[in-house]
Order: C-alpha cells, then structure tokens, then sequence
C-alpha cells in the first residue's frame, strides 16, 4: 500500500482554499496535514474539502491565529490534541490510522506548529522566543513523542527551525537569525533525538544539499535571490524509516499568485 502524506503551512486556509484545491487535484495525497489555518473549527471549508474527497477531518482551529489540521481520504479510529506551554493555542493535532484505513498495524500522524519565535533571538527581553524554547524542551520531554520500537509514528508540521548548516542560505549569516540560532537548533534536535525520529528529508537529501521549504515575503524576488530556509519537516519512527520511498517540495508553489510563504512537502511512504 502506498500512502501519500502532505504538510503545508498554508498560512489561512480560507484565503488560499483554491490553491490548496489546485495542489490536491495535482498530487492527490492521501493525508494532508495543514497548518496556521487561522480558522475556528466552525468555519472551516468542510464542504469544498469534501467535494474534494476528504471526508475525514481532524481540527484543532481558533480565530485569526495559529490552528492545525489532519484531512484524509482514509478513515482514521481517533484523533487527538495536546497543548503545550499551558496554553490553548492550537499547535498540536494527531491522527490514528489502522484497520479502517486498511492498515495490517496502525500509524499514528502528529502535526505541529511550533511558535515562530517573534524577532529577537533573547528569551529575557522576548516572551515569543522564550515560548518557543519552551514549547521544543516540551516536545523532547512529552511521553506521547516518544514512540516505541514497535510503533509506526510520522510527525510533520511547521517546526519553525532549520537545524542544520544547508538548511538555510546562509548558515554564517543566519546563525544569529531566529529560527537557525544554536539554542533552537540544539533543542529541536535534542527532541527529535529523545524520539528515536528519522529525518526524512535529510535521509533522502543529505547535506551538504540545500534543502528549503520556506522564502520570506519581505524578498521581492524570492526565486532568484533564493534566501530560502527548511522550516518543514517530516519525521518518522525507526519502523517507517526505510519505507519513504520519496519526498517531493513543490517549489512552485511558492510563485503562485497569493501564495503562502512556506511550499507543500510530500512523504510517499510504503505500508502494510
């Protein structure tokens, strides 16, 4: 069985419902975990997602900021959110996919969006940045990210760090940079390491490749200045590890007219 599984920050699903139409009807990815969808969950475009053959929902949304969502072609026997930092603020939502799905063992999907972190790389005089330092040191921590050796987990989302040298323009200029400091760097790191998590992208492209998902709106000319940053990522458990059999940034998204500053990101992954 060959899963197609897709994670976007489409920064506002409602404004950009028709590009994400577009990528759908192009790629037609089995899962597609969305996030800063800035939508309450009774706003969210249910209908025009199911026209387009996701029937299976999973959201986690409020008013104007942040908000996650798992969408899926396949049926999936629960969904789950967790908050972290003692806040409500809609950054976490997982689904479990098993028998239903046509899964011989289950596959349990979790989408992040951890906080971008504000400016100012100083967690004393920055509330924003220390929140995100807090949010990755609960990620390391949280029991729920820790699969076991048995277990088939993924996790994807907009993790808001490009943690190694090639995966941004310029590591030398960057590295005072938030979202390529050492401490954000060091403390994804440390929790995708408390995890036993692969790094997909990585594994298909290693460095010293460039690898980005993300190119500012602040560049006019994005494409030939190519200032980009890897702030998406899909991650996945031992067990899955040598089952990606490919993963697709779709670049050309990112010229699209309105488009969001980060591009989709494709796992097609091997199951049983």
């Amino acid at each position: 069985m060959r899963l197609k599984l897709t994670t976007w920050n489409i920064n506002s699903v409602r404004l950009r419902i028709d590009l994400v139409a577009k990528f759908i009807k192009a790629v037609r990815p089995d899962i597609l975990c969305l996030q800063e969808t800035k939508c309450p969950d009774d706003r969210f475009p249910l209908k025009r997602f199911k026209r387009l053959g996701y029937e299976n929902v999973a959201l986690n949304g409020q008013k104007g900021y942040h908000g996650v969502v798992v969408l899926s072609r396949l049926p999936f026997e629960s969904f789950n959110v967790q908050s972290f930092c003692g806040k409500t603020d809609c950054r976490h939502v997982s689904a479990v996919f098993g028998e239903r799905a046509g899964l011989r063992d289950p596959i349990t999907v979790h989408n992040f969006y951890v906080p971008a972190g504000g400016d100012i790389a100083d967690p004393t005089v920055n509330p924003k940045f220390a929140h995100k330092l807090a949010f990755l040191d609960e990620m390391r921590d949280h029991k729920m990210l820790k699969p076991a050796a048995s277990e088939r987990s993924i996790l994807v989302g907009d993790l808001n760090v490009a943690p190694l040298e090639h995966d941004v323009w310029s590591h030398k200029q960057m590295l005072r940079v938030v979202s390529h400091t050492p401490i954000e760097c060091e403390k994804l790191v440390a929790a995708q390491n408390a995890g036993g998590w692969v790094d997909s992208m990585r594994q298909h492209t290693p460095e010293p490749a460039k690898l980005y998902t993300w190119w500012s709106y602040r560049a006019p000319d994005w494409a030939t200045a190519d200032k980009g940053r890897r702030l998406d990522h899909i991650w996945t458990s031992p067990m899955l590890a040598d089952r990606v059999a490919a993963i697709g940034i779709a670049r050309t998204y990112r010229g699209a007219e309105r488009p969001s500053d980060h591009v989709p990101v494709t796992a097609t992954i091997e199951v049983q």
